[in-house]
């Protein structure tokens, strides 16, 4: 008895299973065809979970280095820290997300 990842949730089951106890899936009607379907509608909320992830990330910069330009903020003031710490932190995530974003297309094809 092996315990595999189930094509539906992704949670581990057992391979002897009819049916995922999480998601309830039927896993003894499913063919190649639904399991490749599966596969493909995992692999695109994936991919839309990293995109909205990355769009936080550019916000994060953005809104950082906009607020860093507001009003003449002055250097060393918790405002400035801030606005630094923000732009950064988004700058690097951002990055990071782009590239497990290009890993994932990647694995697709």
């Amino acid at each position: 008895m092996a315990v595999i990842n189930c094509p539906g949730c992704k949670k581990k089951i057992s391979d002897k299973v009819k049916t995922c106890n999480h998601c309830t899936l039927d896993l003894s009607e499913l063919d190649s065809d639904q399991l490749a379907s599966l596969n493909r509608v995992s692999l695109i909320n994936k991919t839309q979970r990293l995109m909205n992830f990355s769009f936080v990330a550019m916000l994060l910069f953005c809104g950082g280095f906009l607020f860093m330009f507001r009003d003449n903020i002055q250097p060393d003031t918790w405002q400035h820290n801030l606005a630094m710490g923000s732009a950064i932190l988004g700058f690097f995530m951002y990055i990071i997300i782009r590239v497990m974003l290009l890993f994932t297309k990647r694995k697709a094809s």
